[in-house]
């Protein structure tokens, strides 16, 4: 086993072995090699989430030099060399109303100029990351026998804090208990069936984080690839048995060892979309454990599959396969624990809806442009509804969805439409969430381009959804100065009580961030935490919440 501190072995020695060498194409702009490598470096950390390491696009666009395409039976051409140098520059600079984000508080404006010209190259086919080479990187570094409970804190109310570099974790007296640094580019973080480990995912560095040390403690790395999503084996009798994670780059799908993250088991997802057409780089796009079954849910990105992984027998591994819609992306569970929804970005299918029980689709809905994260309430008017906020469009989709529960029997009529849209001031929504012991609806819109509408979150009342949001402006609140970039406001996530809401409030890397909480009862403001610590916070993961998948 290698240590952190020791390079990775074969084709992952270094960053310009992890991507290749970018293709120079006749008509691109010049480059010196050193900027290729630069440039080749940004893109994976910042880009290759979005676009795909290839550049074919999914939630992002293509980014090839040159595409063409057959639509009603018309030609259609494209691609980032008719774009041109300045018009690119532009682009990543001030972002798009489509959800693609600014760039210029992140990049210079001389590396903004290098991307520009590094996306007219035609990329080279990255190298693969085999089973082989994820066990040359495994490091065990406190064994399992050796992990026992050894502090006092609520470890239910502690929140794990996505910042740009690194996984805060605070307990609930408001207080930065730790900082780990868990590389770059942190997405997710996760719990364990027990609650007590963090399986936070940052690069290619995958790690588990026991909270039963006196300070939140490392204990076990593995390298998979750019990984999206992680999770645990829940269903009884594997609780913390199997972790699954899925990459980006190689497209793929690895099974650890849930307490020490050895690798057992890499499973390819390349393959056929539901049109039929074989794709090269079917990304994973999340992940989730079911309650019911001793079953991962698996989304495929690219080819509209999902994928139900039954981790009874690792050795001889049994799938279901589920054709639903392009492109798939996060998703979560209705009330009920029984069906799986997720947002099918670029296709204007907000859910296909698995019903896990019997493993077949439940359903396809149609809805608003490019739906985002998910959550779950009983309407007044509909019974139980999902719902999912949009970056494409203005409002907030609610979806009627069964229940097993004799009292809802009547809401039967409803089931997979779209009963209400709530009204939000723009597009540009990332997460909504709301809690069972709470009669507020809470969204966010940090990608609008408005700088009043993204720095302010907008609060729904459950009892009266017809009623205009009351908005809460999360940057004024925070007590900071206006800097030069919005300071977004992102992520209501609420605590373990469901009383109070934590959201994030960060601008440049260089500006002061926070966190800002607010008391779910009167909606006023609890408490601003602006530690020079909290740098650009985006996620925040509840323990309990998370562990328990309350939505």
């Amino acid at each position: 086993m290698s240590t952190i501190g020791k390079p990775v072995i074969g084709l992952f020695a270094g960053m310009s072995n992890l991507l290749g060498m970018a293709v120079a194409h006749a008509a691109a702009p010049d480059m010196t090699a050193e900027e290729k490598e630069a440039a080749k470096k940004i893109y994976f950390e910042r880009c290759a989430g979005c676009h795909g390491v290839l550049r074919k696009g999914a939630t992002g666009k293509n980014l090839e030099p040159h595409w063409e395409k057959t639509e009603d039976g018309k030609k259609i051409e494209g691609g980032t060399l008719k774009l041109g140098t300045k018009r690119l520059e532009n682009i990543i600079a001030f972002g798009t109303e489509g959800g693609m984000v600014n760039y210029d508080d992140i990049l210079t404006a001389e590396e903004i100029n290098l991307m520009a010209r590094y996306i007219q190259h035609t990329p080279d086919i990255p190298p693969e990351f085999s089973l082989q080479d994820m066990k040359d990187s495994w490091n065990l570094i406190v064994p399992v026998e050796r992990r026992r409970q050894m502090n006092k804190v609520n470890l239910e109310n502690v929140f794990a804090i996505t910042l740009r570099d690194a996984q805060l974790w605070d307990g609930d007296t408001h207080e930065i208990w730790k900082i780990l640094d868990t590389g770059y580019a942190v997405h997710i973080s996760r719990l364990s069936a027990s609650g007590r480990m963090s399986t936070p995912s940052a690069g290619w560095l995958t790690t588990i984080i026991d909270m039963w040390y006196p300070e939140p403690t490392t204990v076990a790395t593995v390298r998979l690839g750019p990984i999206r999503s992680v999770d645990v084996s829940k269903f009884k009798g594997y609780e913390d048995k199997y972790l699954i994670g899925g990459t980006y780059w190689p497209p793929q799908y690895s099974i650890m060892d849930g307490e020490t993250l050895e690798p057992m088991k890499v499973v390819s997802t390349r393959g056929q979309t539901v049109d039929g057409d074989y794709h090269p780089e079917p990304r994973v796009a999340s992940i989730v454990a079911s309650h019911i079954k001793p079953e991962w849910v698996v989304n495929v990105k690219e080819t509209g599959q999902i994928m139900l992984v039954d981790y009874t027998d690792i050795k001889n591994l049994k799938t279901t396969t589920i054709e639903s819609a392009k492109f798939l992306h996060d998703g979560g569970w209705d009330a009920s624990h029984r069906y799986f929804m997720v947002a099918a970005n670029a296709s204007n299918k907000a859910a296909p809806a698995v019903d896990t029980k019997t493993g077949k689709l439940a359903a396809l809905i149609d809805t608003a442009k490019i739906r985002t994260r998910t959550r779950n309430f009983v309407h007044p008017q509909f019974g139980p509804v999902w719902s999912t906020g949009h970056l494409g469009d203005d409002v907030v989709s609610l979806i009627s969805t069964p229940s097993d529960e004799s009292k809802y029997a009547k809401y039967k009529e409803h089931n997979w439409k779209v009963v209400q849209e709530l009204k939000m001031p723009g597009a540009g929504n990332l997460f909504v969430k709301t809690h069972p012991k709470s009669k507020h609806f809470w969204a966010d819109a940090p990608m609008n381009p408005e700088r009043e509408v993204a720095e302010s979150v907008y609060v729904f009342d459950m009892n009266d959804l017809s009623k205009a949001p009351t908005q809460l402006n999360v940057a004024k609140d925070s007590g900071l100065p206006e800097s030069k970039a919005i300071r977004g406001a992102v992520q209501p996530e609420y605590n373990k009580a469901g009383d109070e809401v934590w959201i994030s409030s960060g601008a440049g890397k260089t500006d002061q961030s926070a966190i800002v909480i607010y008391d779910d009862k009167t909606l006023k403001l609890k408490r601003v935490i602006t530690d020079p610590a909290v740098v650009t916070p985006t996620g925040k993961f509840n323990v309990f919440n998370t562990m328990n998948d309350v939505y």
